[in-house]
Order: C-alpha cells, then sequence, then structure tokens
C-alpha cells in the first residue's frame, strides 16, 4: 500500500495536495484518503482528457466515476508548445521525460493554468448514491492521481487535452520545421477563430495613414475616464500566483501574542480561499 503523507512530494503533486486541502470538508477527504490507501480504487483509465474509474464501496458493485478537467484550444496548445520550444532547458527536459521546475510559466504567459482554480474547476461524476461532490469515491480519484503524477508528471497535460506523445511529437516537429502540426479536425476551430482576428485587422487598416491629417476632437471632461471600446481579450491575462502564496506569506508574521499556530492556519485558510474567490470573480465564474 502507498502512504499518502509524503514529505517532500514533487512540487506539482503539492500543487495538487493543496487543491484537495482547500475542500472544507476535511472529515470527507479522510474517508476518501482511507478508501485509496485500502485498495477500494479498482481501476483508472483514460479515455482522452476524460479520467475513468471503478471504486469499490459498500455494495457489490463497484461505483463508476468520471473524472475531467477543460482541456486546452488546440491553438492553445500551439501557443504553449512554441513558448516550450523557445527555452532549450524545457524542450531537454520534457524530451528526456521530466517535468521543468517552471513550467507553469509556459502556461501562465498565454493566459492559461495548467491546474485549476478550484475543485469546482474539476468535473466529476460518481453513480454512488452519495448527493455530494466529491463523493469520497470521487476523493479517492483524487488521492490516486496525485500518486499518478509523482510517477508521470504528464498525466497532468493528458488532463488538459496533450497526451505524452503527442507533446513530444510537437516538440520535435517544431525543431525540424519551425512550426506546429495541428491536427486535421481541429483546422477549423483555428481557422475560426482566425477569421475574428481578421475582423479586428480590418478596423486597423481604416484608421488615418501616417502623414494624414486627423481632425481635432474637443475633449469633454467628463467623458476623459470612459472608454466604450472592448477590450482585447489577448491583451488582459488573469492567472494565480505562481508560487500559490498569498498575502498573508509576504507579510510574514502577525506581530501579535494570540498570533499562535492555529490562528496563522486559520488566516491562510481564509486568505487562500479569498484569493481564490477573487480570481473567479475576475473570470466571471460561478463559485
Amino acid at each position: 500500500m502507498q502512504s499518502y503523507e509524503i514529505e517532500a512530494p514533487p512540487w506539482w503533486v503539492q500543487r495538487w495536495i493543496d487543491l484537495l486541502n482547500s475542500y472544507r470538508f476535511k472529515k470527507r477527504l479522510e474517508r476518501a484518503r482511507k478508501y485509496a490507501k485500502e485498495g477500494n480504487v479498482l481501476s483508472i483509465e483514460f479515455e482522452g482528457p476524460q479520467v475513468l474509474a471503478r471504486v469499490q464501496g459498500t455494495e457489490p458493485e463497484p461505483y463508476q466515476v468520471s473524472l475531467s478537467i477543460d482541456p486546452f484550444t488546440e491553438e492553445d496548445w500551439g501557443y504553449v508548445v512554441e513558448t516550450m520550444a523557445q527555452e532549450a532547458i524545457y524542450s531537454a527536459q520534457l524530451l528526456a521525460g521530466e517535468m521543468p521546475e517552471n513550467i507553469e510559466q509556459v502556461f501562465t504567459a498565454n493566459g492559461l493554468s495548467l491546474f485549476p482554480f478550484t475543485l469546482s474547476d474539476i468535473h466529476s461524476k460518481c453513480s454512488c448514491p452519495d448527493p455530494k461532490n466529491p463523493c469520497k469515491h470521487i476523493g479517492a480519484i483524487y488521492y490516486q492521481l496525485g500518486d499518478r503524477f509523482s510517477e508521470d508528471p504528464f498525466v497532468l497535460f493528458q488532463l488538459r487535452g496533450r497526451t505524452k506523445a503527442q507533446i513530444l511529437d510537437d516538440l520535435r516537429h517544431l525543431r525540424s520545421t519551425g512550426s506546429v502540426e495541428l491536427n486535421p479536425e481541429k483546422k477549423a476551430e483555428v481557422e475560426s477563430q482566425s477569421s475574428q482576428s481578421a475582423v479586428t485587422s480590418s478596423r486597423l487598416e481604416n484608421q488615418p495613414n501616417e502623414g494624414e491629417a486627423e481632425v481635432d476632437t474637443p475633449v469633454k471632461l467628463e467623458q476623459f475616464w470612459q472608454y466604450e471600446e472592448p477590450l482585447d481579450p489577448s491583451l488582459v491575462v488573469i492567472t494565480p500566483p505562481p508560487d500559490n502564496r498569498t498575502v498573508l506569506d509576504v507579510l510574514g508574521t502577525i506581530p501579535l501574542a494570540a498570533a499562535d499556530s492555529r490562528v496563522m492556519q486559520y488566516f491562510r485558510e481564509v486568505y487562500q480561499l479569498v484569493s481564490q474567490q477573487a480570481m473567479m470573480s475576475a473570470l466571471n465564474r460561478e463559485t
């Protein structure tokens, strides 16, 4: 049996554990951890980016569990792989089957997050009668995936829509041709998104050329801070802190006599929750 009390797990496994620890129902997680440790997870398989599993519960028939995270688009992965290829260390470590220490910066640079922000970003279902989500069967899969991440970091990429073989093939293709080859069935999606960019370009072409006279428009002070045009989404990148730190970590220990370890732990949980809620609000997602 495997132990889940790991003293120094890899950083990407720790990020996953931190995500689980943010769940407020701790006793439910304890039961899920027990299920994972005692071998109740009978099987875990991948069907594309989706995880399909069988977990033995109290009934004779195992429960069916499914789990997935929103995969990135073909275009998103194209940008990510191109960014990876720009740094030789990324290509070298990935081709060697290793997870680079700062790989998440590749995703944040492209307005993406490799890890989900909260457990609500993970789509999961279980055939058990428990209405709560995650139930202990889904929770057991969370912990089993943590072990999979430790053994094979590329499982994280597969949950986002790219297998290890696909990423390595893209990197090799980029190194040999200078461009990422898109899957045929995904080209239509990229072309549709590119057509929207063409509309923006046509608007820019209608602006006055250099040297042409421009008509001065009187400045209205009451409208000075107003901006009616929509912002270009490619210029707005909202990402969580790459090191998962909160304001409390930056400020350090509160200089109060009552600020013992329990108080500090409480504040850390509160600040982490506030940070997650702020990210969800900024991204216009339901909490």
